[in-house]
C-alpha cells in the first residue's frame, strides 16, 4: 500500500507540472537575452562605430590624447600608427591608431564617406 501511494503521488505531481513550464521558461530566457542585447551590447557596438570614425577622420595638427593619456598634436598620418608631438617638450612619438582616446580638435567641414 505504501508502494502504491508513492506511486500516484509522482503521477499526479507529474500531471500539474505539464509543458507549459517549459515554454515560460524559455521564453523568459528570450525576454532576458533580447533585455541583454539591449542594454548591452548594442550601446557598446554603437560606441565602437563612434570611436572607429573618430580615427578615420583624424587629419594632420589635430590636438589629441592617447589612451595614455598623452597629450600632443598629429605630425603625420600612416594605416595603423600616427606620429604625434608632445605638448611639453616637442618630442615626437609614434603611436598607434587604436591609442587615440579622443580628438580634442573640432572641424566644421568632417568628411563622409
Amino acid at each position: 500500500m505504501n508502494i502504491s501511494f508513492l506511486t500516484l503521488t509522482a503521477k499526479t505531481s507529474q500531471s500539474q507540472t505539464g509543458g507549459g513550464s517549459i515554454i515560460v521558461m524559455v521564453g523568459w530566457i528570450a525576454v532576458m537575452l533580447v533585455a541583454m542585447y539591449f542594454l548591452m551590447i548594442r550601446p557598446q557596438r554603437k560606441k565602437q562605430k563612434e570611436e572607429k570614425q573618430m580615427r578615420e577622420n583624424l587629419q594632420v595638427g589635430d590636438e589629441v590624447v592617447t589612451i595614455g593619456g598623452i597629450y600632443g598634436r598629429v605630425i603625420s598620418l600612416k594605416e595603423d600608427s600616427m606620429v604625434i608631438e608632445s605638448k611639453s617638450d616637442h618630442s615626437k612619438l609614434t603611436v598607434a591608431r587604436w591609442a587615440l582616446q579622443q580628438n580634442l580638435t573640432v572641424h566644421d567641414d568632417v568628411p563622409k564617406k
